[in-house]
């Protein structure tokens, strides 16, 4: 199978303004979703997609293959379809850039699922066993059919009972696998779709326009860095693992 890894780094996040070049432990952390990802694929298939020179200074100084993308994009994926205009792969393959503990056998899973259903949209998830997360508005939460096609994914705390308790849920995690055809209707329309926009989470773009998404299990060791408080627990993480 012909594909590629790109981690797309935004410097204006609204939440984390310059969140790609924060200091982890001595390295920026699309520095260390990079180191991550070459543990599971060659160097050459990954690639860092950026609108920001001064993240496109730092990962050329590290070695890692940049792409210049629009900075109109409006969400990562959108960065993802513009980089397929100018990569020759069948399945491109999108690891978010603020994973810095991305496991890299999650990777190799989703490479393979990627040879198994080419032609489908991925999306890797895992169960949620703090209450904590599953209440958080910064956590997209999944629910998804017996075969593993994604129903709908949620900032709400979902699924819950009549008691809105939490029972038995699961969360997103950041890594997607995406045929080119998919990647080019995605980005066909200029403007994002109702539920896309109300809930800000891109995956359900392909769902409203008629796109099944596949749902991954993968590991839970990742740790998404949304907020400052985020950057304590990555950090411990980081000396705990030895990474």
């Amino acid at each position: 199978m012909n594909y590629c890894v790109i981690i797309p780094a935004r410097y204006q996040s609204s939440r984390l303004p310059g969140k790609p070049l924060i200091d982890l432990c001595g390295l920026p952390m699309v520095v260390r979703t990079y180191q991550q990802c070459i543990k599971a694929c060659a160097a050459e298939k990954v690639y860092v997609a950026t609108d920001d020179e001064r993240i496109r200074k730092v990962c050329e100084i590290n070695n890692i293959q940049v792409i210049m993308t629009s900075s109109d994009c409006l969400t990562g994926t959108d960065r993802i379809a513009e980089c397929a205009k100018y990569i020759d792969a069948e399945v491109f393959i999108n690891v978010q850039g603020d994973e810095p503990l991305f496991n890299p056998k999650d990777l190799e899973l989703l490479i393979s699922y990627a040879e198994k259903y080419p032609n489908e949209v991925l999306n890797g998830y895992c169960e949620i066993c703090d209450e904590n997360l599953f209440r958080s508005g910064s956590i997209p939460k999944v629910v998804f059919r017996p075969d593993g096609r994604l129903l709908f994914m949620s900032r709400a705390p979902i699924p819950t009972n009549k008691e809105q308790g939490f029972v038995k849920a699961w969360r997103q995690v950041c890594a997607y696998a995406f045929p080119k055809a998919a990647l080019k209707d995605f980005s066909a329309i200029s403007e994002k779709t109702r539920l896309e926009n109300i809930e800000d989470i891109e995956i359900l773009r392909f769902l409203e326009r008629g796109w099944d998404v596949r749902m991954l299990e993968l590991s839970c060791d990742s740790i998404a860095v949304d907020t400052p408080n985020d950057i304590q627990r990555v950090e411990k993480a980081i000396i705990e693992r030895g990474l």
